[in-house]
Parts: C-alpha cells; structure tokens; sequence
C-alpha cells in the first residue's frame, strides 16, 4: 500500500512538472517549478544514455587529440614566448589525479614539447590540424545532439572557425591573466589593499580568479559550440553552474584517488591509465550537462518525457491549429507579427514540434517568413481563404509521400477518401458491403 502511494505521488509530481496547463506565476513557486523541470530533463537525459555515450566517445577522441591540440595552442604562444603561463593551468587540470596527475601532465608536455610544427612537413601539419579539427567536430556533434540542431556547420566554417579559435583562445586566456596580474600589482591596487575592507576583497578576487577563468571558458564554449544561437545570459548561467560542478568533482575525485591505494595494487601501472579516463570522462560530463542546461533554460518548453517527443496526430493538429491562430490575430489587428520563437515559448511545446508543423503550414502556402532576419510569421493568404480544414490538411499531409505506397484497391473508397472524422463509419457496415474476396493472384 506504502508503495502504491509512493507511485501515485510521484506520478502527481511529474505530471505537475510536465503537463501542469495553469504553472504557478508567484514566486517561490515559479522558481521550484522551472527547477524541477530543468532537473527532471537533466537527469532524463543521464537515465537515457545519450549524454554518457557522447561523453565515452569524447574520452577516446580526447585521447587521441590532447597532444596534437596543445602542439598547435602552444605553437603560437612559444612564439610570443609566453607558454609558461598556460602550464599552471594544464597542471590544475591534472591535479585532482594527484601525484599520478602530475605525471600525467609533465607527460603531456614532454610530448607537446617533441614535436616541433615547422618541421612535420606539409603532410604531417595536414595530419596534425585533421586531429585537432576531428575533435572539435565531435563536440559540436555532441552539443548539436543536445540542442537538436539537424545540420552542422559547412567544411569552410569548420576550418576557419575552429583553428582560429584553438590558435587565437590560449593567446586570450593568457591575455587575460596578464592583465589580472597586471591589474593587482598596480600602485592603485596596493593603496587599496592596505585600506580595509577592500584588501580582503582583492585577495578573495584574486583567489577565486582562476574559477573566473574557468566559467568564462564553459561561457564562451557553451555559446560558440552549437551551431544555432546561444542567448549570453543562459550560457552564463550554465558555465557558472558547470565550473561550480568541476571545482566540486575535482575535490570529490581528489579524495577518490587518495583513497584508491587497493585499486594501484591490483591495477599496477595501468592505474595511471584507468584514473585518467574516470577523470576524463567526468570532465566531459560535466561540460555536456552544462550545455544541456542552457538549452532548458532557453527552451523551457523542450522538456518533455522524452527527449524525442512522439509526433501524434493530436499534437500535431493542435500546434498547426494554434499556430495559425496566434500568427492571423495581430495580423488582422494590424499589429507587429509574432517571431517564430516567441510563439514557441508561449506553445510551451518542445521546439522541434512547432518548426515541423510551421515547415508544413510555410510549404502549403498558408504561412510565410518575414521581417528583416526573416524570424517572423505572417499568413500567407487572405485571411478568409485559410480555413480550418486547410490547416488540418497542410498538417496531416506526408510529404514523402509514403501513403501513395498503400494499395488503394485493398481497401473501400469510404476509408481511401476518408474525411476529417469517421464516427459514423463502422467496420462492420464496411465489410458487410464489400465483396468476397477472390483467390490471390498467382506470380
């Protein structure tokens, strides 16, 4: 009885979370509501396994790549001779591994340091940017995957995007600390430190200015990476949450490892290897997890118990139906039209639904694009020559044309012309009326 209770509340929990037609619009309550939602999606999308086997694939193509990649960052700051001040930040990465960590990471350099750029050779640079442009690839996959975007960027974008982000990136980050240091040496700022209680709070800023770094890192990957467009405040949000998890797992791991001597025992030397996929592939977690967050956060209405939402009739006809009403009512108000994704958000429907239906409502004639980025919608004909029906049939229609396949002899005229409705149409008239059949037709 205990048990079925339990069910029953939380069956109640999550169809308050997923089909609640009146959500709760006073704070606190609107603020637990959005939470639970974003964290039913987010552990949804772990339960499912498409998080984990993207962050699998990443830990090998990372493996793969994490020398070419810094051979090609370092390159450019070796030139500016400023690559030491990169280093620190390849042995905080390391460090939750412990003294395996920074073995690991003097590996890594030692490795970055033997290869040398300008002499590979046409072929072997060719090979070295491959690398490093197929790992890039997959995390825009991977965030693609996440943000449900069906293309990926052109081959020419691809290039020209992701060198000069991985050429030109360290060169910001080290930028960056060396106008921190800059900043907090300054004569200004040592008069401040000596007035309290503004020299606490330079040395607490100075602390925490590597986490700093760190989210604006997740920020910048979290708007640059998917091929759509990525509101700041969201990304912001998602790389605060994401560094936050990062400092918190690496102490976690770090304790891990400290506890983990039986593990080096039975594992001997491949207990470097082992730790370094765990800590990899926590990594990656978090950095995916982080990204589907900020698409929760952008498309509220994306969350569903699916992570693909099934297209039933029912749901499609009624998204056409209250598509074409909320573009037809400020037009015949004379008002500005609607952007296609402010209507997705009022839908409160996942967003892949409502651009599948807008697609089949823009192919029929019914709607067209407008406005200068051509977001917008407006009707695409008179208002008096759309009629319900044409919706339904825009909407119901396959495109493929796959429904021509079904042999239209094999069945009455009343199901082949069949017409929005049928209550009145039993089967057992149809097949009362329909002749016997005769014997099947030899090949």
């Amino acid at each position: 009885m205990a048990s079925f209770q339990f069910k029953e509340r939380l069956q109640n929990a999550e169809t308050w979370i997923l089909a609640n037609p009146n959500p709760p619009q006073h704070w606190p309550w609107t603020w637990l509501y959005k939470t639970g939602r974003t964290a039913y999606a987010l552990v949804r999308d772990i339960i499912s396994g498409n998080l984990t086997l993207h962050a699998m694939s990443l830990v090998y193509t990372t493996l793969l790549s994490i020398v070419p990649l810094l051979a090609l960052s370092f390159s450019v700051l070796k030139a500016l001779g400023v690559h030491q001040r990169m280093e620190p930040f390849l042995y905080q990465f390391f460090q939750p591994m412990g003294p395996q960590g920074v073995e690991v990471a003097e590996r890594i350099l030692g490795f970055v340091d033997n290869i040398k750029v300008g002499v590979l050779g046409s072929l072997g640079l060719a090979l070295l940017v491959y690398t490093v442009i197929s790992l890039v690839q997959k995390i825009e996959r991977s965030f693609n995957m996440i943000w449900r975007v069906p293309e990926m960027r052109s081959m020419a974008q691809r290039f020209s995007n992701y060198l000069s982000v991985i050429m030109v990136g360290p060169l910001l980050m080290v930028s960056a600390i060396g106008a921190t240091a800059t900043i907090f040496a300054s004569d200004f700022a040592q008069k401040l430190m000596a007035v309290e209680p503004f020299g606490s709070l330079i040395v607490l800023a100075s602390r925490f200015t590597p986490f700093f770094l760190v989210v604006g890192a997740f920020t910048f990957v979290y708007i640059f990476i998917p091929n759509t467009r990525v509101k700041l405040r969201y990304a912001f949000i998602a790389g605060l949450v994401a560094g936050v998890s990062w400092q918190a797992g690496g102490m976690l791991f770090a304790s891990f490892v400290a506890g983990s001597a039986k593990y080096a025992a039975i594992y001997s030397g491949f207990a470097v290897g082992i730790i370094l996929l765990i800590w990899t592939y926590l990594n990656w977690m978090i950095l995916l997890l982080g990204a589907s967050l900020a698409f929760y956060l952008q498309n509220p209405g994306a969350v569903a118990k699916r992570q693909s939402v099934e297209l039933a009739p029912e749901l499609q006809e009624r998204v056409g139906l209250a598509l074409m009403w909320m573009v037809a009512s400020p037009f015949s108000r004379g008002e500005p039209a609607p952007q296609q994704e402010s209507l997705e958000q009022q839908l409160r429907v996942p967003g892949e639904v409502t651009r599948r239906i807008s697609d089949k409502l823009i192919r029929a004639g019914l709607l067209h694009l407008a406005g200068g980025s051509g977001d917008r919608l407006v009707p695409g004909r008179a208002l008096n020559l759309i009629t319900v029906g044409s919706v339904l049939r825009a909407v119901r229609r396959d495109d493929d044309r796959v429904v021509d396949r079904i042999p239209a002899h094999s069945l009455p005229d009343e199901l082949v012309n069949l017409v929005p409705g049928g209550d009145d149409i039993r089967f057992s008239d149809l097949l009362q009326q329909a002749p016997p059949l005769g014997p099947e037709p030899k090949n």
